[in-house]
């Protein structure tokens, strides 16, 4: 009759070492990652996202031609997705192209570099009216990943017709991780672009847009000025 043996297994079969685990360093901020030296035990923090104050990145909407560029040069595509940073729409005259109603949106790019996007004329309409649809979901802007289209359209011109394109604007809700990431960055940085910052713009909506406190506020020379100036103007 057949008998069945069991082979004894040895030590380093049997015992299994636990793995040794390290809990993950919590970062202070959402957009920073934090890293440990294993020397001296110091802990670092790094943002996530690049950003030049008044500078971001230009991402071009080329509507004649119906796609993104990098500072009118490197294409994008056809189609442009992010979640919204910052943003404002406003009316002003910027880049001596007259007074026109602008959406100025900033986000973060898939390398972490914060960018800026122009909108005007039948776009910033479409925006709009996205946005109000955003707050009868009790969202807004800044809490979604937007995606823009531009969208053939065509006219005629001295007789001749003509095709353009309009930026049509859909969402779905952006991960809130993500979201946290950017709010909490805008709440740290002044977020604008130096180049489309006047002192005449009226502003219609506005989230996370910030310029520095020098430009809201009066700095100590004017405030020594001043005196003198009201002084002056009573001696007269």
């Amino acid at each position: 009759m057949a008998t069945a043996t069991k082979t004894p297994q040895t030590a380093s079969a049997a015992t299994v070492t636990p793995a040794t685990s390290v809990a993950p360093l919590t970062p202070s901020r959402a957009y920073l990652t934090a890293t440990v030296d294993e020397a001296t035990g110091e802990v670092t923090e790094s943002s996530r996202f690049r950003y030049l104050p008044g500078h971001p990145k230009q991402i071009r909407a080329d509507l004649k031609a119906g796609v993104f560029n990098v500072n009118g040069e490197k294409v994008l595509g056809k189609t442009l997705s992010f979640i919204p940073m910052a943003l404002r729409i406003f009316s002003d005259n910027i880049l001596n192209m007259g007074r026109k109603v602008w959406a100025e949106l900033f986000f973060v790019d898939e390398i972490g570099a914060v960018c800026a996007v122009l909108f005007h004329g039948y776009s910033v309409e479409n925006l709009q009216k996205l946005n109000a649809s955003l707050f009868y979901d009790d969202l807004k802007l800044t809490d979604v990943l937007l995606t823009v289209t531009p969208q053939k359209k065509q006219t005629e011109k001295d007789g001749k017709p003509a095709t353009y394109f309009i930026a049509e604007f859909s969402y779905i809700p952006a991960d809130l991780a993500e979201v946290q990431a950017r709010q909490e960055f805008t709440q740290d940085h002044d977020i604008y672009r130096a180049e489309t910052m006047t002192n005449t713009a009226e502003l219609r909506i506005c989230q996370g847009y910030r310029l520095p406190a020098r430009y809201t506020e009066p700095q100590p020379a004017e405030l020594e000025a001043a005196p003198a100036a009201k002084a002056a103007a009573l001696a007269a």
